[in-house]
């Protein structure tokens, strides 16, 4: 397998979507010699293609079709960063970089949290939240 062989985009099911303010397509991707193309690189040459930046491009849902060589999947290509953030889901845009991941606690720590407070009063709840000692 050749990392760096030819790489053919075609785009299917074309729309322009005025009330998401966005082009959506379906993306097959044909790449006899290599495994696979990069989500990154299949952005930068969709922006090309497009006329776009690559931050508004979305790719995603690629699937390499059994036997290999062939990929498809689905794109959009947002008109602005305002549309973006508003409409895309916010693992997508985590995964991009536009926004960052918020950490928290695990489910099922902040359910036993939650149920330890249940039983305090006062003050005592803020105490009540922090792990118990083991």
């Amino acid at each position: 397998m050749d990392p760096t062989g030819p790489v053919t985009i075609r785009t299917s099911k074309f729309i322009t979507n005025r009330l998401l303010n966005r082009k959506q397509f379906v993306v097959t991707v044909t790449h006899p010699t290599r495994a696979n193309i990069s989500r990154d690189d299949l952005a930068e040459r969709l922006a090309q293609l497009y006329k776009s930046e690559k931050e508004r491009v979305v790719v995603f849902g690629l699937r390499t079709k059994f036997g290999g060589g062939s990929s498809q999947g689905f794109g959009l290509v947002y008109d602005d960063e305002e549309s973006q953030k508003k409409f895309e889901p916010k693992y997508r845009l985590i995964r991009n970089g536009l926004v960052t991941k918020v950490d928290k606690a695990g489910r099922k720590l902040r359910k036993e949290r939650k149920n330890r407070q249940k039983k305090l009063r006062g003050t005592a709840k803020s105490k009540g939240g922090a792990d118990k000692k083991k």
